[in-house]
């Protein structure tokens, strides 16, 4: 078959996923052995195989472009707190020096990785949206709503890397093709994009439609903390609306999963979240606390390796280091904070390790936390004048890690300071989570300039073509509406 190169958008191959079955009733497949791929003209056909649909697109989603780490390492490296070493076109460079080309593997590689994700999700709707007497219907629509969720995590990390902030203009500049049936082919590979306003509309519809159909919580911690639930869905709309300045809607979302106005801080429906009592707890000690809202996992048999390894490109080969004219050493991140022992000394140079699991590299890449929530949560209410709440989610992420600390009486008495102070937190809290980048660009903030003696990079203005990533070559090349 002649197919869109891009999306990998085949059925077969998007089908074969099923190998990879994860049960979403139990714990004993969440790290299986490739299995013998069975034809798609059965694939649906078993509860077995079914699930197996599902766990291919968490699969996709978890592809090493995409949330098996990199496009974390792409956004991050795009802020001010990390410095190049190496100059490793492989490890990110182009990202950290903002001169991605339509034919950089990075592009190509992130792309394909998520259109992938969304066809397998569109392929499992289509596919059990009419129903089938396979799974019960209120399993087919929870599994439906997986997909959807998927979906719309896929779009979003799309479209704020590839098209203009929704900011900038309130969505009107040209976004990404919307790809919503399944393709089994490249007969539908010509289409048009969609504005940024219409891709978050679809964003949105599919977490809604999701928070609806989605189980409220699972049987153990582990699928809590890696299949999609209730405040998932919930959580990632608090960071979609915030990404587009609704801060009332971004309100409305945090409530349900932060119903108190006072710490500490508790999910009271669903899995109930909150914030650990020690942050280096999240990250290697146990992956699957109630902090971890979503995370992609990983086992010895479906581990990354080598420069497809967020942790070896930060920690083990040591790449890039901590900017000493960053957030490392700004006032507010003490040095009795514990979130200075997600960081390792070597020299006079300081690296990240909250990814610091040796090779086969194991550790669980967050996708959202609680501790993001909070911060959501404070900078909407800040922005709505809320200051007694926005100052108290603050506290409560800052002390879990620092708990002598105060801020400043200033800092928290203008909705200008404090806006300051949670900005400053998300950069200490949500280090190498990927969010730097996706900060920036809602804000309409220039791209930083940064380097040390031996490599440096100059600031991108808003204006500036290399501001957004460029379209891949091997979608310019199949879809002639693609402008």
């Amino acid at each position: 078959m002649k197919i869109n190169t891009k999306r990998n958008i085949y059925l077969i191959s998007a089908l074969l996923l099923v190998s990879t079955l994860n049960s979403c009733k139990r714990d004993d497949g969440l790290f299986p052995v490739p299995t013998t791929a069975i034809s798609d003209k059965n694939v649906f056909d078993t509860p077995a195989r079914i699930e197996g649909v599902v766990n291919g697109i968490y699969k996709s989603l978890k592809g090493a472009s995409l949330y098996g780490g990199r496009y974390l390492l792409y956004q991050d490296v795009r802020g001010e707190d990390f410095i190049n070493v190496t100059a490793n076109s492989y490890t990110a460079y182009e990202s950290w020096n903002n001169s991605y080309s339509s034919g950089s593997n990075d592009i190509n590689n992130l792309w394909s990785a998520a259109y992938t994700t969304i066809n397998g999700a569109n392929i499992l709707i289509a596919a059990l949206s009419p129903g089938t007497d396979v799974i019960s219907a209120e399993l087919s629509k929870a599994y439906v709503a997986e997909a959807k969720f998927l979906r719309a995590v896929s779009y979003f990390s799309l479209v704020t890397v590839f098209a203009q902030p929704y900011n900038k203009d309130q969505g009107a500049s040209p976004g990404l093709p919307l790809r919503l049936q399944a393709e089994g082919d490249g007969k539908n590979n010509d289409l048009a994009r969609s504005t940024v306003a219409q891709v978050y509309k679809q964003i949105l519809s599919d977490l809604d439609e999701a928070e609806k159909d989605l189980p409220e919580n699972y049987a153990t911690a582990l699928l809590n903390t890696t299949r999609a639930h209730k405040n998932s869905a919930r959580a990632f709309k608090t960071r979609v609306y915030l990404t587009i300045n609704n801060y009332a809607k971004v309100l409305e979302e945090a409530k349900k999963i932060v119903p108190q106005q006072i710490a500490p801080f508790k999910a009271q429906q669903g899995v109930a979240h909150e914030l650990q009592s020690d942050i280096t707890t999240v990250f290697g000690g146990n992956f699957t606390t109630t902090e971890s809202i979503l995370s992609m996992p990983a086992g010895t048999t479906d581990a990354l390796s080598g420069q497809s390894a967020i942790g070896y490109i930060y920690l083990v080969n040591k790449e890039y280091y901590l900017n000493p004219n960053g957030i490392l050493n700004d006032t507010q991140w003490r040095a009795a904070d514990k979130r200075r022992s997600l960081l390792q000394a070597n020299g006079d140079k300081q690296y990240l390790k909250k990814y610091a699991k040796a090779s086969p590299y194991v550790d669980y890449i967050p996708v959202i936390r609680y501790a993001e929530v909070l911060l959501n949560y404070a900078e909407a209410a800040a922005q709505a004048e809320q200051l007694t709440i926005a100052s108290a989610l603050l506290k409560a992420v800052h002390q879990r890690s620092d708990g002598s600390f105060e801020f400043p009486v200033a800092a928290l008495t203008s909705k200008t300071a404090i806006l300051e102070a949670i900005a400053k937190e998300r950069r200490i809290e949500l280090l190498g989570e990927g969010l730097r980048g996706q900060d920036l660009l809602r804000q309409l903030k220039e791209l930083p300039g940064k380097g040390d003696a031996n490599i440096q990079t100059p600031s991108v203005p808003t204006t500036a073509q290399n501001y957004i990533f460029p379209a891949p070559n091997t979608e310019l090349a199949v879809n002639k509406l693609f402008n």
